[in-house]
């Protein structure tokens, strides 16, 4: 099969399309034939070698995370797919080489879903790690009906899904921090947009009225939108964050996005329904993977990038 590897940690130089053994395929996995993934920031950490303390790594390194494709063969302990169905999945394993940015994946099938029919392939793969990790994050800091809720860095990729979600499972109020010129995109998912950065309290309060405070803050930057956070929020363990585990010392909750086949299966159906948005800032074929990884590391992406195979 063609994918793009690695055979050593560097710059988006170090990617290139090599031709590959097919992936063995295990007895609770499926073979699926990749027609798209997407590139999240970890994939480009996984590039430079950050992750090296939290995964194996082993070389030529496949990488992604994401993908939408085609069953072709499924393991015999398999019970929910069978060659030809369309599936998508998040399909992070226990050790880092066997990624989605190639034309097969073995897949294992706790990670995957079945992709509705009323959403694209590009759509479906740039879904899962992104949608999940937003999902799991308003779960875990028990977002729901009347809630205000904070979301910074809420035009990327887990932000303009975290936004959404909120609203689905009830907010009242989302607020999403921002540069000025995604403030538009912010109001279409249906948030109330303010830039981030210095005096961010006040412009929050001017936003609420009341105490200025809001019920929930989603953070996905870390840094000093983190640091502000207990102020904004009326209880520390409504703020929970994807990028600092140290969110956990005021009292907030840490969130590492797992498999999970049922909210997979939610967020495909609510974005089949419309009720959910998949925003694609470009698309790039295989071969230029490596440009894709350049456009997401510097940063300002508004919703995903997107690999089609």
């Amino acid at each position: 099969m063609k994918a793009i590897a690695q055979t050593e940690f560097g710059d988006a130089s170090v990617l290139s399309l090599q031709e590959l053994p097919d992936p063995v395929v295990g007895p609770d996995q499926v073979l699926v034939a990749v027609k798209a993934t997407s590139v999240n920031p970890v994939d480009f950490k996984i590039r430079l070698g950050y992750l090296q303390g939290a995964l194996p790594h082993h070389f030529p390194l496949i990488q992604g995370w994401d993908a939408a494709g085609v069953v072709v063969q499924a393991g015999p302990a398999v019970d929910g797919y069978a060659p030809g169905d369309e599936v998508f999945g998040y399909l992070r394993k226990d050790h880092v080489q066997n990624g989605t940015y190639a034309e097969l994946v073995a897949a294992p099938e706790r990670g995957l879903a079945h992709k509705p029919a009323g959403i694209t392939f590009e759509q479906a793969a740039a879904l899962p790690l992104a949608g999940l990790t937003a999902l799991q994050l308003l779960k875990k800091i028990g977002v729901g009906e009347d809630d205000t809720v904070l979301v910074h860095a809420a035009a990327g990729g887990v932000g303009h899904f975290a936004v959404q979600i909120a609203r689905v499972l009830g907010a009242a109020k989302v607020i999403g921090t921002a540069s000025e010129r995604n403030h538009d995109f912010l109001r279409s998912l249906g948030a109330e947009p303010v830039t981030y950065g210095e005096g961010l309290e006040d412009r929050v309060a001017a936003l609420l009225g009341g105490d200025g405070k809001v019920d929930a803050v989603v953070d996905l930057i870390g840094g000093d939108a983190l640091r502000v956070s207990p102020k904004l929020v009326r209880d520390p363990a409504r703020i929970g964050s994807i990028i600092d585990a140290g969110v956990r010392e005021f009292g907030g909750q840490y969130v590492f996005v797992k498999p999970n086949s049922e909210q997979l299966a939610w967020l495909g159906e609510r974005t089949a329904s419309g009720e959910i948005t998949v925003s694609i800032e470009k698309v790039f074929p295989l071969a230029e993977a490596a440009d894709a990884q350049r456009l997401a590391e510097g940063g300002h992406v508004r919703g995903k990038i997107v690999i089609t195979v």
